[in-house]
């Protein structure tokens, strides 16, 4: 027959439907303002420290909606925001400085809905309120660590090569060697081919022994390039120590990363985490030279001046033993004299090195360094100007006692909230340069909330515009389109529900424009099947032609569609990416719901019987 599906295409329509209704159901469930406490160690935490927690939250007479302990992690349900902030200012005081306190929204989905991967959609920064940043990553800094890392390189070669040399110094974006003997020269050249490609070699016609080196512009270029990507990571491991649920990393331009973190409320704690530049690297202490010569501006080549917390000057190796990015793992707690301390744990290659070091300088001295970069705003000539500084302190110097490697306590901080920030920061990892917060905005949770309310609004009224319209011009027809735009609806829900896609006020914005795309395209088959029976067709031959004819047009306009919505993906960023992903399954959808779906329904009604005339 010609108005007739098949058993497999009903079931397949009637399986779709049902699986998009059960995944889009969990958004219909609220929200509860709710407070999460977790381990900030690779142990997690213990039944008896959740029985602390749940009892200090009863005594501070703070109502408890649920108590949930899972995955060593606790999480205090609560009735509103108020008593939210009261349970998470009472706990940062007392769970102490292994717990991260995080506030958060927790869903009130049902068990069986989740037990099936069955979630809500994730709301971004303007429906839930949190704080946006958009941070600036110096490049110049970058490029400076890295020449600074070379010159290093360099001087251990050439003791490595037993080439003889004068000096080895950074001078106006060289790296100037100036050896001892002109003779040595093509060794060196031969080491610099061989070991550091990466730079380009000038040798200054009016000294036959010296060879300057520059950082080459393709090798800039990858630095630079390092230096984003490895920021993003590090800030996204950062965040994740934050216990914020579903943040959005980004970058944008070439230097510049944009950090969205919703339900955040805590702006001055996200901003000391978010935009703070600091680690730790471990060296000898040299005491063989004079401190006192290093500081009339005379200091041995093969170490640095350092001071300490005191003021007091200290000579330090420049050969360093370990640093940052090779901590694997750090927590902070007090040592059997009762001071700050962080316990580090080394990866393979630290705790090679430092086992190393450690047994054949036992009785020595070793010093911390502490390296972070600090940026504030000075008036200048009437203006703003933002300075950046460097500061490098030595913050520990203990003798080697014995032999240590893998993991070892590091002391010398002024207090346990130091302790805890730098544990954090250095679990997370270093940045690869410091960044600069150049823009910084807050969206309280009563606005998110007022555009969700505007939002789904607009919805509504355009949703039902359009149903009124599509009843009261195609009657029984324009019902059937009411449904399937309808079941559009529910399948770009729950798309967006499996995929845990972040829902934003653009991406509403795109559910809308799906609603108008799928009307248009019943509304193109049933003027077709209009135009058919003004032709002298039968109805069920007018249904059949209508459908087949119009499944042209309706593709051509549905993929010019995507196209652009595919580009819009590709080469956008934030809310535009939300938009485009919304608008891509919008598009899919309504090609499955106006075509298959509606002529499902209108053959049920029409196909098996004889029909003399339609309701269109």
């Amino acid at each position: 027959m010609q108005n007739h599906f098949p058993l497999w295409k009903n079931s397949l329509v009637l399986i779709v439907f049902t699986i998009a209704l059960v995944y889009a159901l969990p958004n219909l469930y609220g929200e509860d303002p709710s407070v999460q406490v977790s381990s900030t160690k690779s142990e997690k935490m213990g039944q008896e420290k959740a029985t602390q927690i749940e009892s200090a939250i009863k005594t501070a007479g703070v109502a408890v909606k649920a108590f949930e302990f899972k995955g060593g992690r606790v999480l205090a349900r609560l009735s509103n925001t108020d008593d939210q902030l009261k349970v998470a200012d009472l706990l940062r005081d007392n769970v102490g400085g292994d717990y991260t306190v995080a506030l958060n929204l927790a869903p009130t989905t049902p068990g069986w809905l989740q037990a099936i991967g069955a979630d809500a959609m994730y709301l971004g920064l303007d429906l839930r309120g949190g704080v946006h940043f958009l941070l600036e990553v110096d490049m110049d800094a970058a490029v400076k660590q890295a020449e600074e890392r070379y010159n290093d390189d360099i001087r251990l070669a050439l003791r490595n090569e037993k080439i003889r040399y004068q000096s080895v110094a950074k001078d106006s974006g060289y790296i100037k060697v100036k050896l001892k003997a002109a003779e040595d020269k093509p060794q060196f050249l031969a080491l610099l081919g061989k070991d550091f490609r990466a730079l380009d070699v000038t040798e200054p016609l009016q000294a036959q022994d010296e060879v300057w080196l520059k950082v080459s512009v393709r090798e800039e270029k990858e630095i630079k390039k390092f230096a984003v990507a490895q920021n993003m990571t590090t800030l996204r491991n950062r965040v994740n120590e934050l216990g914020v649920a579903e943040p959005v990393i980004q970058q944008q331009g070439e230097n510049r990363i944009m950090v969205q973190l919703p339900g955040v409320q805590d702006t001055t704690r996200a901003k000391e985490i978010l935009g703070t530049t600091a680690t730790l690297e471990y060296r000898l202490v040299d005491v063989e030279h004079d401190v006192q010569k290093a500081v009339e501006g005379h200091p041995p080549v093969g170490s640095r001046l350092y001071y300490e917390k005191n003021g007091q000057p200290i000579l330090l190796n420049r050969q360093i033993i370990v640093t940052g990015d090779q901590i694997v793992d750090a927590s902070s707690g007090m040592d059997q004299d009762g001071r700050a301390a962080v316990f580090i744990s080394l990866n393979g290659v630290g705790a090679a090195k430092m086992g190393k070091l450690t047994q054949a300088n036992i009785g020595k001295p070793m010093a911390v360094v502490f390296i972070e970069y600090k940026v504030d705003t000075r008036i200048i000539n009437g203006e703003k100007v933002r300075h950046k500084e460097k500061v490098e302190k030595v913050i520990s110097v203990a003798t080697i006692q014995g032999v240590f490697s893998k993991r070892f306590q590091t002391t010398g901080l002024d207090s346990p909230q130091e302790a805890r920030n730098l544990s954090l920061l250095l679990r997370a990892g270093a940045l690869a340069a410091p960044v600069d917060i150049v823009e910084e905005r807050t969206v309280g949770p009563s606005l998110g909330q007022d555009n969700i309310d505007k939002g789904f609004l607009s919805f509504i009224v355009g949703f039902v515009l359009v149903v009124l319209f599509m009843a009261v011009y195609y009657k029984l027809f324009g019902m059937i389109a009411n449904f399937a735009l309808a079941f559009n609806v529910v399948i770009v829900v729950a798309i967006l529900s499996m995929l845990q896609a972040t829902l934003t006020l653009p991406g509403i914005a795109g559910i809308i424009l799906t609603v108008g795309m799928s009307v248009d395209a019943n509304v193109l088959i049933f003027e077709r099947v209009k135009e058919e029976i003004r032709n002298g067709n039968s109805p069920q031959t007018s249904i059949f032609i209508g459908y087949e004819k119009a499944f042209a047009t309706i593709l051509d306009s549905h993929v010019t569609n995507l196209v652009v919505a595919i580009v819009l993906f590709a080469f956008g960023t934030g809310s535009v990416k939300g938009f485009a992903v919304t608008l891509i399954i919008g598009i899919l959808s309504s090609m499955f719901t106006a075509i298959t779906g509606t002529r499902m329904v209108i053959n049920w009604i029409y196909g098996d019987r004889r029909v003399e005339k339609l309701s269109i």
